[in-house]
């Protein structure tokens, strides 16, 4: 498993557990967002609070994984970014596609 997952309700809060965000986890991290949607959520949020670093596959899948939840009426937030992440996802303009919150907190009080 590459998320570690709290389930509220049918808000999701799925931390990535890896440090490094590439190739050899992206098609896993895929599934696994893919189940979560799949299983009902209405919402998930996922922490980056340890990837310092993400590649372009393993971006890829994050839009598969939007791209998923989309028709389902799913909604994918994204929370603790560390300053590089951040800086990278804001170049390609991934800031524009996905919510983006400093935490769990902060994206939790926005459903309200």
């Amino acid at each position: 498993m590459i998320l570690q997952v709290n389930q509220i309700d049918k808000v999701v809060q799925a931390t990535i557990l890896t440090d490094e965000a590439s190739l050899s986890n992206a098609d896993q991290f895929k599934e696994e967002m893919i189940t979560l949607v799949a299983n009902g959520a209405s919402l998930v949020i996922v922490s980056f609070e340890n990837v310092n670093y993400i590649d372009s596959s393993f971006l890829g899948s994050l839009v598969v994984a939007l791209k998923y939840a989309m028709p389902r009426k799913t909604d994918i937030y994204l929370v603790s970014l560390k300053p590089d992440v951040k800086n990278l996802l804001t170049l390609i303009r991934m800031d524009k596609v996905f919510k983006i919150y400093k935490d769990f907190n902060q994206a939790m009080e926005m459903l309200n």
